[in-house]
């Protein structure tokens, strides 16, 4: 998204716990601490709002600081939440909402569906090393998205406040499919096997927490977004991409084979070729992601 709204001529400042060295344009922002917020809001009027996923109680954690960047002269957000959320009042996407429709701020809400990144960031250990996908969805179907989608929806909102004036956009993909035909999508991919294991919420729970090592407020939103499409809930598709940046959505197929490589087990060290041994015409792939 940032490379969008810089390629747009937007001057842009992101906000990280722990700034990059020598980059200009990221400044030393957390929600928890008071004394970065006046760096980070200081002559911001438009900001692109996340919900850290460690972050569950979000009235206590996350909230005061948006009411300083309010009390700071942010006149616009533009939050990241979640497909469903206007109705699910269990995820604290839902309070971040609320909030919002009553700051007095202007917002558009993109309410992503699930990310396929979710696949190769969270769950990649699970396809990478186990080659199954282990979440407790059921044979429920999942209205898939591109990251690259979401963010681009989020700049054109960050460049255009007027015309996304108080709208919420449910960003999908343009199809959904259940765990199952993502494993046979990622079957063909890559050329091996690839299961989807159904277990019930305790398995998950100690998986996530365990193997995974997620933090509690990550589990508790991950099992309600699950359980959702357990339910059938998460299914619905939109043409909300097509809508706003007039080009299709990018479709699992598609991101699994552009990302393919982050599922490859590393070939063990022994079988490793010596510097100067390896062979520098085969292809390299470098990953650098919410």
């Amino acid at each position: 998204m940032a490379h969008e709204l810089r390629a747009a001529g937007a001057e842009v400042r992101l906000g990280a716990r722990s700034p990059a060295d020598g980059a200009p344009d990221e400044v030393a922002f957390d929600f928890t601490g008071p004394a970065t917020w006046g760096g980070a809001f200081d002559g911001v009027r438009s900001m692109f709002l996340v919900r850290p996923p460690a972050i569950g109680d979000v009235k206590r954690d996350l909230l005061p600081a948006m009411a300083a960047a309010r009390a700071a002269g942010v006149e616009h957000v533009v939050f990241l939440s979640l497909q469903g959320a206007e109705k699910n009042k269990v995820v604290p996407h839902a309070s971040v909402e609320a909030w919002l429709r009553g700051s007095g701020l202007t917002w558009t809400f993109v309410r992503a569906s699930f990310f396929h990144q979710n696949l190769s960031t969270t769950h990649v250990t699970d396809v990478r090393d186990r080659d199954e996908i282990l979440v407790p969805a059921g044979k429920g179907a999942t209205a898939f998205v591109d990251a690259e989608d979401v963010g681009a929806v989020a700049a054109a909102a960050l460049l255009d406040p007027g015309r996304h004036r108080n709208r919420a956009w449910t960003v999908t993909g343009p199809r959904a499919l259940t765990y199952g035909q993502v494993a046979d999508i990622l079957t063909a991919e890559l050329g091996r096997p690839v299961r989807y294991a159904r277990p019930g919420v305790l398995r998950y729970l100690r998986h996530a927490r365990g193997t995974l090592r997620m933090p509690w407020g990550m589990v508790a939103v991950t099992t309600a977004i699950y359980t959702t499409a357990r339910l059938g809930l998460a299914a619905g598709l939109t043409d909300d991409v097509r809508t706003v940046l007039g080009r299709e959505p990018v479709d699992f197929a598609e991101f699994a084979h552009r990302e393919r490589a982050v599922w490859n087990p590393a070939p063990p060290e022994s079988d490793a070729l010596e510097p100067e041994a390896q062979n520098t015409g085969t292809d390299a792939h470098t990953e650098d992601t919410p």
